[in-house]
């Protein structure tokens, strides 16, 4: 949530909640259909807390403290420039503590072939503006969309805790695209490709399917709780993580 860009007159919002009940309020409001897809808590990274998220899992929203470490990894990483598929959605943060929008954009902007907008509503026009741009250009359109500013004002009020921009904590999502899963961090200047992935469906028969979504989806999870996992060691002694999942409905 804490913001990236460094700017002194980069604008700043309030952060948002990790709170699903939230968040789904706040795509429902932007033309997400609550029949289409939503966010869930993700109570653990076992196999056993894992299966109880509904699936298929579209993406996944990843909360951490912002380190000394974690800003150095990040700066070589950013020097480490490697190519990603052109079919990523990616925007860069321009905005102080918006890195919970840019989270939710990121997870819906790379599904938008398997989830459905309200016609004429803010995501169906945002994703059709936005398709053509590169994430500097995508980052400068998201700073000057009044709806976007208000809706995110009105959803980081709603949460329980006092809302205050004076947090050290970052959103990032990790989602699957052409078979591989990518890291999105609005604060990076790309997408990261931490290897292979599976895709998130199959067509096939009713039971069958059922059996190969189950399998796909702990695959795909854990190649993102790999990566987490790891994350989450390298700074033991923080409680102040979180984990969301984004799924489709079945």
């Amino acid at each position: 949530m804490a913001a990236v860009d460094e700017r002194p007159s980069a604008k700043r919002w309030l952060p948002l909640e990790a709170n699903p009940d939230i968040m789904n309020q706040f795509l429902c409001g932007l033309g997400l259909p609550a029949e289409e897809a939503e966010c869930y808590d993700v109570y653990g990274l076992d196999d056993e807390l894992l299966a109880m998220v509904p699936q298929p899992v579209l993406a996944v929203l990843f909360l951490y403290p912002l380190t000394a470490q974690s800003e150095e990894e990040r700066r070589l990483q950013d020097n480490d420039k490697k190519e990603f598929s052109k079919n990523v959605y990616f925007m860069k943060q321009t905005v102080g503590n918006a890195c919970g929008t840019i989270g939710l954009l990121h997870a819906v902007g790379n599904v938008t072939s398997e989830i459905k907008f309200q016609a004429d509503s803010f995501f169906d026009k945002f994703y059709k503006s936005t398709a053509n741009l590169d994430p500097q250009e995508r980052a400068a359109f998201l700073e000057n969309d009044k709806e976007m500013e208000v809706a995110h004002s009105v959803a980081a009020s709603a949460g329980d805790t006092e809302a205050t921009d004076d947090v050290n904590d970052h959103f990032i999502c990790f989602t699957c695209v052409d078979g591989e899963l990518y890291e999105l961090d609005g604060g990076k200047s790309g997408p990261i490709s931490h290897g292979a992935s599976s895709p998130s469906s199959l067509l096939l028969s009713r039971r069958f399917n059922l059996l190969m979504c189950l399998f796909i989806f702990n695959l795909k999870q854990k190649d993102a709780a790999k990566v987490i996992k790891g994350m989450i060691q390298k700074n033991p002694e923080s409680l102040n993580f979180n984990v969301i999942a984004f799924s489709k409905k079945a």
